[in-house]
């Protein structure tokens, strides 16, 4: 969010489903000129949650006249078991407001909170990285931050950085007889074979393939699969989003069976070479809880941790009911882990699309 202060009164619009694919122009120029660097805050994310998620998409600008000094992108997610949210963004760690001038925070927010009125919704959640101001967000969340790593400027320096262990950890993976493969829609079947058995392990509802389908035919140039196979079999696999400056890993997975080959070590290290070898300055591995097992891999990479300030109004229950550190799913996790795995890809995504 960039701000400088401003004494201006904007006008603020609300952007319904309708005419969104009117305004990606000008959202693309603006974002251009304030924006810095990840892909997933391109407005082309609210068509690619529509089309695969089923997600109505909405937007919210203010004008300063003729000039654009605000912009909040939104989805409202809908279903019969978890009921409805308005969400920046579904899928994406990042979302929220982006704006220009400091004046345009409370309009923007109080026509989200408006819409979040006229929805109908159980909560608006806005994923920002620092915190915005207005009596109506009560609630913040941040237990959660970001990693991410600055990348140096060639592939030799970028291996020199790395810890010893680490690189022992790679050294074994290509000693393995491993395989890494780059593309797009034609590693799909391979990506979601792994990407799904692995979140069946992990006791949660995998997205849909359709998911995966859209975001590699909507980013072409800028997304694409990684594929580590041991012989024929597909053992990790990963998803890469290029920006301009940073690369995000938003889906990567490997099957638990291999992991004596180090085949996730030997993968993230080749999403790291791709990233410096694209000119980029930064990867950002995702979002994990402080001191968890995911935290401490990505860690290992010499990742840093930057704040996520996840911020709500609520208007029914409480956001601690969604999450999946709530107890009550603890005995819905143990069983989907031991569900087939054909079985959860079949009724994961209808259950995965409804929670925000």
């Amino acid at each position: 969010m960039s701000m400088t202060a401003s004494t201006l009164v904007p006008t603020v619009r609300t952007v319904p489903p309708a005419r969104i694919g009117e305004r990606f122009a000008a959202w693309r120029e603006w974002l251009a000129s304030i924006q810095p660097q990840a892909l997933t805050y391109d407005p082309a994310w609210l068509v690619v949650l529509q089309r695969a998620l089923r997600h109505a998409p909405y937007a919210i600008e203010a004008w300063d006249g003729d000039r654009l000094v605000g912009w909040l992108p939104l989805c409202l997610v809908r279903s019969l078991l978890f009921g409805r949210f308005l969400v920046s963004m579904p899928y994406l760690n990042v979302g929220g407001l982006l704006v220009r001038h400091a004046a345009a925070v409370a309009p923007i927010v109080e026509a989200a909170v408006a819409l979040a009125e006229r929805l109908d919704v159980r909560y608006l959640e806005l994923r920002h990285e620092q915190p915005v101001q207005h009596g109506a967000l009560q609630v913040t969340v941040t237990g959660k931050v970001h990693m991410r790593l600055p990348l140096p400027c060639g592939t030799d320096r970028l291996w020199n950085m790395l810890d010893a262990k680490v690189r022992n950890q790679v050294r074994k993976g290509q000693k393995t007889g491993l395989t890494v493969h780059w593309g797009g829609i034609a590693l799909l079947p391979e990506f979601y074979a792994v990407f799904s058995e692995n979140m069946r392990d992990l006791g949660t509802p995998v997205f849909g393939r359709s998911l995966f389908e859209t975001i590699l035919e909507t980013f072409a140039d800028r997304a694409e699969l990684c594929v580590v196979r041991l012989g024929a079999q597909a053992v990790a696999a990963a998803l890469l989003l290029h920006g301009s400056g940073t690369t995000e890993v938003p889906s990567a997975s490997s099957l638990r069976r291999y992991n004596s080959t180090c085949a996730n070590m030997l993968m993230y290290y080749h999403l790291l070479v791709r990233s410096v070898e694209r000119g980029q300055q930064c990867f950002d591995f995702g979002r994990s809880s402080p001191d968890s097992n995911t935290y401490r891999f990505k860690k290992q990479w010499g990742a840093v941790p930057h704040p996520a300030h996840w911020q709500y109004y609520v208007r029914r229950g409480s956001v601690g009911d969604m999450r999946p550190e709530n107890g009550r799913y603890q005995r819905w996790i143990a069983v989907w882990r031991k569900l087939p795995v054909w079985l959860t890809r079949l009724i994961g995504p209808p259950i995965v699309r409804g929670i925000p």
